[in-house]
């Protein structure tokens, strides 16, 4: 994911800032020079991410993830990432990947670990260790069109993190607080999101 880096309200001394170059893996001086850059230009924030996906064969599809716009212009990956998708066995598919919904959470935990990590940083707080566990209840009378007041998606998705870290419990919580009031996929997931579907004429 992209961090939006408009939404980060810390200050931090030039002292402090310079004696802290690198917290969490995250340069923190250009995290708030991008603070400073955004709020100078707010356009540079504006960002487009594609993917394009191909049918194999059964439940077996997979996502090419290349390009992306932002920052004003258009960046290419120097090797696309590809994201192979299928259904277990007892959902008739042959298993050659995690099916959607499994890459759903895997996307949840990779925002929200990204969002808290990122924002530990710009208060200097160290992490040692992020761990999350994410699961999720589905019911497939939605998706078989067996009853229209089950939904298709997940009914509810439960997260635990557990995390190592320089820093005492209560501001632990204030984290994984923040990683959720700030992560785009938090927000894609827990809020109605438009989705335009069309049909390519042929």
């Amino acid at each position: 994911m992209i961090y939006h880096p408009t939404t980060i309200t810390y200050s931090m001394t030039q002292e402090k800032m310079s004696s802290e170059k690198i917290v969490n893996g995250v340069n923190v001086d250009n995290l708030f020079k991008t603070v400073v850059a955004v709020k100078g230009n707010p356009t540079i924030a504006k960002f487009n991410f594609k993917a394009k996906n191909r049918w194999i064969a059964g439940g077996n599809n997979r996502t090419t993830v290349n390009e992306f716009y932002g920052a004003c212009q258009t960046h290419s990956r120097s090797k696309p990432f590809e994201y192979v998708k299928d259904e277990p066995p007892v959902l008739l598919g042959q298993d050659q990947g995690a099916n959607p919904v499994e890459y759903a959470l895997a996307a949840l935990a990779g925002c929200l670990t990204t969002s808290l990590v990122y924002h530990a940083a710009a208060q200097g707080i160290k992490i040692d260790e992020v761990e999350s566990t994410l699961q999720g209840d589905l019911d497939l009378q939605g998706f078989l069109g067996l009853s229209e007041r089950i939904r298709n998606g997940y009914e509810k998705i439960d997260v635990t993190f557990r995390i190592k870290a320089n820093a005492p419990e209560e501001k632990l919580q204030q984290l994984v607080e923040l990683a959720q009031k700030r992560s785009p996929v938090f927000d894609i997931i827990s809020n109605p999101t438009p989705v335009h579907v069309h049909l390519e004429p042929n």
